[in-house]
């Protein structure tokens, strides 16, 4: 769908933003240039950012887990 009208940004383009790092609607303003016209998508392309960035958090918490083999003596 598309989130901001002024910019045609869908929320494809945004799920793909958060994805290469993008953690704030001032990062998307400045990537994208969502919300920099009349502003009226601000909340949707935050709310699309959030749950995209939430999505995300599982796979991330689980890249960083190294597992502990116990040690032979």
């Amino acid at each position: 769908m598309i989130v901001c009208v002024c910019r045609r940004i869908s929320d494809h383009q945004i799920r793909q933003a958060a994805a290469d790092g993008a953690v704030s609607l001032e990062c998307l303003q400045f990537d994208l240039g969502v919300a920099t016209q009349c502003g009226r998508c601000a909340d949707c392309a935050s709310k699309v950012l959030c749950d995209a960035r939430a999505a995300q958090a599982p796979v991330a918490a689980h890249a960083n887990v190294q597992v502990m083999r116990p040690q032979m003596a």
